[in-house]
């Protein structure tokens, strides 16, 4: 087994934490992992990725290949489609909707969501409403976690612990308005990856 992930999105997003939870809860499962980061402008803003190699043999490099990616998980559409080129022909894209504006002009939310649905295998999922709807409006992330679960290939009570690991140090409220938004994303994943 191998999934290659990259993570995208802008800095204040939660992109760090979310390829936290990832790697936690791979190596829970015995899984090899590798990750490499970039941060962007260190700043609010900025854009922020992280590739992601998890698999059941040894993993020789943290750096995914163009055309390699089993899945582009994006925080913000514009990011998911700066990704695509490391998407492989047969990968997924799973993407917020909702747009950062960190540049001036912004490209048109209309052809970027166009793009997006035009993909093969693609995600949109409204994730700061659904963290809205939930409670707990700075979970996002982790609605998009759970949207992307199906093609991670982790188990869910994994990434759940992972998520009580990751945020037990900010109260036992936020890691269930957390793990709340993550079952709520992996509702919406699950209708996505039988389409």
């Amino acid at each position: 087994m191998k999934v290659d992930v990259v993570l995208a999105g802008v800095g204040g997003q939660g992109l760090l934490s979310l390829a936290a939870v990832i790697g936690g809860a791979a190596l829970e499962c015995g899984l090899h992992l590798k990750q490499s980061e970039v941060h962007g402008m260190a700043q609010r803003g900025g854009v922020v990725s992280s590739h992601l190699r998890l698999g059941d043999r040894p993993i020789h490099s943290d750096l995914i290949p163009r055309g390699a990616a089993d899945l582009v998980l994006s925080l913000e559409p514009m990011e998911a489609l700066r990704y695509l080129p490391f998407l492989a022909s047969e990968g997924t894209v799973v993407t917020s909707t909702t747009p950062v504006r960190n540049i001036d002009p912004y490209p048109d939310e209309g052809e970027i969501r166009r793009a997006l649905a035009d993909l093969p295998r693609a995600l949109l999922i409204d994730a700061e409403g659904i963290a809205q709807r939930a409670g707990s409006p700075r979970s996002a992330n982790l609605v998009l976690l759970g949207a992307a679960a199906p093609f991670l290939h982790l188990s869910e009570e994994g990434l759940e612990r992972a998520i009580g690991r990751v945020f037990a140090g900010k109260g036992d409220a936020l890691v269930e308005a957390n793990r709340n938004a993550f079952r709520l994303g992996l509702a919406e994943g699950r209708k996505g990856a039988t389409r």
